[in-house]
Parts: structure tokens; sequence; C-alpha cells
């Protein structure tokens, strides 16, 4: 039986094991997700969760907080539907390769829009992954309501250069591709 709970410091190996297991190595340690998973807690809500099967992490959604996350270049600001004090950030999802398309990411998906709007977020955004199998992940948000605010080449290898990013496609030079995409949360659960 699988359940969505929200996450805690006690699911972060499982959540390290399947984020570099889905998305490359060196896309996520101890320190750095301890970091991203405080982004995601505001007014005492963690909008964060993972699907659990037989108290086993299968899947995660890392959530930032609105006006909890760094904008960098990537961020096309004006071309977005609500101002950034508004706007949360999905920053991170894997499922379980064996347990994908069975609406485990969909109900982290929901359960993170559940959280982050009640702390106050009216929108989210997120950087989604072009180049996943048969484009699934974009698929997968356009179909949450997900709309597009632009295409951004290379947007990973950066990470490639300064930590050491392994993309599962491309090697130790990522030249994938972001579509920045913005979910606002009327009409949303």
């Amino acid at each position: 039986m699988k359940s969505i709970a929200v996450m805690q410091p006690d699911h972060f190996a499982g959540v390290i094991t399947l984020a570099n297991q889905v998305h490359g190595d060196n896309y996520l340690d101890l320190a750095k997700l301890t970091t991203l998973h405080q982004r995601g807690i505001k007014q005492g809500v963690n909008a964060s969760f993972v699907a659990l099967s037989d108290n086993k992490v299968v899947g995660y959604r890392l959530s930032y907080a609105a006006g909890q996350w760094p904008l960098d270049e990537w961020c096309t600001v004006k071309l977005w539907p609500v101002a950034p004090e508004k706007m949360a950030y999905f920053k991170s999802v894997a499922v379980a390769p064996e347990l994908q398309g069975q609406g485990l990411g969909s109900a982290l998906l929901k359960a993170s829009v559940s959280a982050l709007r009640q702390q106050g977020a009216v929108a989210g955004l997120a950087h989604i992954w072009r180049e996943s199998p048969g484009n699934s992940a974009e698929r997968y948000f356009s179909k949450a309501g997900g709309e597009l605010v632009k295409i951004h080449p290379d947007r990973w290898l950066h990470l490639c250069k300064t930590v050491g990013y392994i993309c599962p496609l491309c090697g130790s030079e990522c030249h994938c591709t972001a579509a920045e995409m913005a979910l606002t949360f009327s009409g949303n659960s």
C-alpha cells in the first residue's frame, strides 16, 4: 500500500537515493537536501512530501515556499502570472521508475499545492526537464495545469561544472533543456 506523507528528516536517505537514481549522480546529498527541505517550511507548514510503500521512499516532491527561494537567470519574472512574493517553487520530483504512471507524481503535487496555498502562495514555478523519457515531465506538469513561460537551453550545465552533477543522459556535460512553467493554484487542489 502506498501513502503520501510530509517529508521528514528520517526520509532523507531514501529521498537522496531515489533522486540520484532518477536525476543522476550528485544531484542531492544530505547537506543540500537539508537546506532545500527548510525552504519549503513556512508558518509551520511543510510543502515537501514523500510517497511511501512499506515505509520505503518510492517518490518525493521538494517544494519551496513563496519568498523562500532564490531567483536566478532562469527565472523570467516579467512573464510570470503572479508577483514573485506569491510564487512558490517546485524544486524536484521523482518517482521510482517501476511505479511511474500510477498517479504518485500527481498525488505528491496535489499535496504540495495544498500546503503552499496554506502558506499563502497563489502559484508555483518549475523548471521542467524536457529530455525526460517521452518528455513525460512536461506532459505531466501541463496536464496538472502548468503553462509554459520560457524555454532555457543548457539549464543544468552549470551544475556539472560547479558541483560535479552527472546527467543521466549527457554525462558530465549536461545540455538538457528546461521548460520554465507556472502553475496557478486557482481551480487546482
